[in-house]
């Protein structure tokens, strides 16, 4: 909640000119407590997870046949009972164990420093954050990834993540729910040593969501944005960890592949076709 009035009173506090985007901001946030834009996240979540995976599962599903030709592994066919399975497993997850975590992680938030007020960070800010952020998620993700997959690690935990030897989009966050809290401490412990804004706080969760259902889809679509991004790991290279499964020792990345090349878990993918 801001303290201030109006906009006008915000602009005499700042001494200058709100931009469009904070007096946008203003106008949403000014009356609302912190902890409702706090409880945001779990709704863009749900939200992003709903329409993300759309483009994928529309393909899958063989609504565009010429796409057929980028799929990773197109032996492997979709269904829509599976995929709405998997839908159904991963929101009842969202449901109830991310949600009641971002309603008791409240007083933890304010504790590091995440604040709602104004000025709105700059894009460079913002950008520079989200890339610090990405490291760090990227190194812890890489360490609990490689521990998941020791014996008992895969059989008691991350065995159900890898039930999708063929990787779908909406089977991104499809996994244990220990999993889903272990995986959870490096996304929320990069804002938590770099705080910022709360709007860079949604954008950190809604990009990484969206990079983990990208690197699952199970197509490699050549125009892809990430292409061009270095070290990215991207979907040919984790599809291939799923498809070696619980005997895999490599590729353990999530977004880059910058640990794998320096602790030696790096895999030259030896065909699209498996």
């Amino acid at each position: 909640m801001l303290p201030y009035q109006n906009i006008q009173e915000a602009e005499d506090a700042h001494g200058r000119a709100l931009s469009f985007a904070e007096k946008l901001w203003f106008r949403y946030s000014a009356h609302k407590p912190d902890y409702i834009l706090h409880y945001h996240n779990i709704i863009f979540l749900m939200l992003f997870y709903t329409l993300a995976p759309l483009p994928y599962v529309f393909i899958g599903l063989g609504g565009f046949k010429n796409m057929d030709k980028y799929k990773i592994q197109p032996k492997v066919k979709d269904s829509f009972s599976n995929m709405f399975k998997c839908y159904k497993n991963v929101m009842g997850s969202f449901l109830l164990v991310v949600g009641p975590l971002q309603v008791i992680s409240y007083p933890t938030i304010q504790w590091i420093g995440i604040w709602t007020s104004l000025p709105l960070p700059s894009l460079w800010e913002v950008f520079l954050q989200i890339m610090v952020y990405f490291i760090i998620d990227d190194f812890g993700n890489y360490w609990i990834h490689r521990l998941l997959h020791s014996k008992w690690g895969y059989e008691k935990i991350h065995r159900i993540h890898h039930e999708y030897a063929a990787p779908i989009g909406l089977a991104a966050p499809y996994a244990h729910w220990e999993e889903i809290l272990i995986l959870g401490i490096p996304a929320f412990l990069a804002p938590a040593l770099v705080p910022g804004h709360i709007v860079t706080y949604w954008l950190w969760f809604i990009l990484r969501q969206m990079e983990a259902i990208e690197t699952h889809s199970g197509y490699n679509f050549p125009w892809s944005p990430s292409k061009y991004i270095p070290f990215y790991g991207g979907a040919e290279y984790h599809d291939y960890h799923h498809y070696v499964g619980e005997q895999s020792q490599s590729n353990f990345a999530s977004v880059f592949t910058y640990c794998d090349y320096i602790y030696g878990t790096d895999k030259v993918i030896p065909s699209l076709a498996y």
